[in-house]
Formats: C-alpha cells, sequence, structure tokens
C-alpha cells in the first residue's frame, strides 16, 4: 500500500482518533524496530523495542469489519512481534470505543493501565486511553 492509500484508510476507518498523513506513513518503517504488516482492506502497524510490542495502530476497511481480518492481522502482528523477540505486545484503545476494546479483551488483552485526557475525540476532547497488554507465546 502506497502511503497515500495507508492515510486515506486510516482516515475512512477511524472513529477515534486522529488518523496519520500520507507523509507520517512515508517516514514510517524508517526505524528498524517499526513494521508494517497489510492485507486487502486493513493493515496494523507496530515497533518492537527491548522485548515489548507495542501495536500503533490496526486498522480495517468498514466494509470488512466482522469478517475475521483484524483477527488476521492481529495474529500477523503477534508472530511478528515474536519474531523480533517480544515477550509481550501492549497496545492504546480510547475507552469509549467498545468495540475495539471487546474486541482486545476477546483476543486476550487486559487492561493494565489509563492516561486520562489522551485520547483525541471526534468531538474535540479527550478520552481516558486505555493501556493494554497480552503476554506473547510462539503458536
Amino acid at each position: 500500500m502506497t502511503p497515500k492509500a495507508l492515510a486515506a484508510l486510516h482516515a475512512k476507518a477511524l472513529a477515534h482518533g486522529t488518523a496519520w498523513s500520507a507523509a507520517a506513513w512515508a517516514d514510517f518503517g524508517s526505524i528498524p524496530s517499526e513494521f508494517l504488516l497489510t492485507e486487502p482492506g486493513g493493515f496494523v502497524a507496530g515497533r518492537v523495542i527491548a522485548g515489548e510490542a507495542e501495536m500503533l495502530v490496526l486498522v480495517v476497511d468498514p466494509a470488512n469489519q466482522r469478517a475475521g481480518l483484524g483477527r488476521r492481522l492481529l495474529t500477523r502482528f503477534e508472530n511478528e512481534a515474536l519474531r523480533r523477540q517480544a515477550h509481550t505486545a501492549i497496545l492504546e484503545v480510547a475507552e469509549p470505543n467498545t468495540p475495539a476494546r471487546a474486541f482486545y479483551e476477546a483476543t486476550g488483552f487486559a487492561e493494565v493501565g489509563r492516561r486520562p485526557g489522551y485520547a483525541p475525540q471526534p468531538d474535540g476532547t479527550r478520552a481516558v486511553a486505555l493501556i493494554m497488554q497480552k503476554a506473547l507465546t510462539a503458536p
């Protein structure tokens, strides 16, 4: 996917927060710890530092939601994190984003912290961001 396509899909799928620009996507991956995994209709971006994998974004086109693409991308993220010798995975999700929270909980992530006033919302306010974590194990 081109940086422009990544930015467009990110903006289309985003219900909470701010989409990354094409320029931001063009720079992504220039640091060895960062990685991007794509599939038609979605992508996941993350990084691994000191044994910890951070999922920065998981994006699925709204037309492809609830068809298993998000779970496939999450599995690919976890496998890449393990390949890069990560032992845990973390992510942040806006507290009001109940569908995403339910998805992450169903896939083994648990809340380990909170960041009040951190997650930008469509109305310009900032919501609590939940920090979620999962231990990674080889399949």
